[in-house]
C-alpha cells in the first residue's frame, strides 16, 4: 500500500548507547522533549520513545512513562510511541505494563532474534497477549520485524486474533541488526513480498545500513525510521550532530523523492490513531 507523503518517525534514544559514550544522546525528559519539538519542525510525524532513569539507564518506570507521554503531547502535535522492548533485559511483565501509560502507538516485536551478543526475547505467547491489550486500550501497534520469517508469524497472529486497533496494519522493517536481516536492497524488496494486503511500512536501517535502507525504502513507496537509537553516526567519520539532522536528512530525500513528508495528523490517518488534541503552537 503506497502513500504519497512518507511517515518519518524519529527514534531518538533507544537503549543501548550511554550518555558517557554518546553526550548529545537525550536522555532527560527536557532533552527528549526538545528533541521531539525539534525533530517535529523539520518534518517527523511520530517519535519511537525509550526513557532513562536519573543515572541515564534505561527504564520502563511507569511514573515516568506517564509523565513522558503528556510531556511530549504537551509540546508537540507528534504521534507518540512507546516501545514495549525496552532493554533485553526487561522482564516481559514490565514490557506489558507500558501500554497503561496509554500512548497513541507501540511496537510490538514479531519474534526473538539474537541483538549483537544478546538474545531479544519474544515469545508467541508474549506477542499474542501484547497485540490483544493494544486493542483493548485502542493503541496502534508497530508491528517490529528483524528477520523475513517473523512477517509469516505477523500473518499467524492477524488470523487468528484479528485486526489490531484501527484496523490497519503497519510494520517497520528493522534491518541491519547483527543477527537479524541485512540492510539492503535485495533484503527489503524480498521481505515486501510477504507483507499483508493492505498494509504499509517503514523501515529502519541500523548503523551503516542507514542510507542504502532509506533509499531503498522511499523508491519502493514505504516510509522511514531514522534516529540516534538506530545511528549515532552521519557520514563516515562525521557523528551525528543532533536528532533533527537525521529527520531534516530524511525529509530533503522524501521531497527530492516527490513524497514529502506526512504531517502528524496525516500519519494518524494512515495509520488509524485517533486524533489527539492540539495543545502546542
Amino acid at each position: 500500500m503506497s502513500t504519497p507523503g512518507t511517515l518519518i518517525t524519529v527514534a531518538p534514544t533507544g537503549a543501548e548507547h550511554t550518555k558517557a559514550d554518546v553526550p548529545n544522546l537525550p536522555v532527560t525528559l527536557e532533552e527528549l522533549v526538545a528533541t521531539a519539538e525539534a525533530c517535529e519542525r523539520v518534518g517527523a510525524a511520530m517519535v519511537h520513545i525509550h526513557i532513562r532513569d536519573d543515572d541515564a539507564k534505561p527504564t520502563l518506570d511507569l511514573g515516568r512513562l506517564r509523565e513522558t507521554v503528556a510531556a511530549v503531547r504537551e509540546r508537540t502535535n507528534l504521534v507518540v510511541q512507546l516501545s514495549t522492548g525496552g532493554a533485553v533485559t526487561d522482564p516481559e511483565s514490565d514490557r506489558l505494563a507500558v501500554l497503561d501509560a496509554l500512548p497513541d502507538s507501540a511496537s510490538c516485536s514479531m519474534g526473538t532474534v539474537n541483538f549483537g551478543d544478546d538474545v531479544f526475547m519474544n515469545r508467541w505467547e508474549f506477542i499474542v497477549e501484547l497485540h490483544i491489550r493494544m486493542r483493548d486500550r485502542g493503541i496502534v501497534p508497530e508491528y517490529e520485524i528483524f528477520d523475513l520469517g517473523q512477517l509469516t508469524s505477523l500473518h499467524r497472529l492477524l488470523d487468528k486474533h484479528g485486526l489490531p486497533a484501527g484496523g490497519h496494519v503497519h510494520v517497520d522493517l528493522v534491518m541491519g541488526v547483527p543477527g537479524g536481516m541485512a540492510g539492503d536492497t535485495e533484503t527489503l524488496a524480498a521481505a515486501l513480498r510477504l507483507i499483508p494486503d493492505g498494509a504499509t511500512f517503514s523501515a529502519t536501517g541500523v548503523g551503516r545500513t542507514t542510507l542504502p535502507v532509506l533509499f531503498a525504502a522511499l523508491s519502493a513507496g514505504g516510509h522511514v525510521r531514522v534516529g540516534m537509537e538506530d545511528t549515532i553516526s552521519y557520514a563516515r567519520g562525521e557523528r551525528v550532530k543532533d536528532n533533527a539532522q537525521l529527520v531534516a536528512r530524511a525529509s530533503g530525500l522524501a521531497r527530492i523523492a516527490q513524497r514529502p513528508p506526512l504531517t502528524p495528523d496525516e500519519a494518524r490517518a494512515l495509520l488509524g490513531v485517533a486524533a489527539q488534541p492540539v495543545t502546542s503552537a
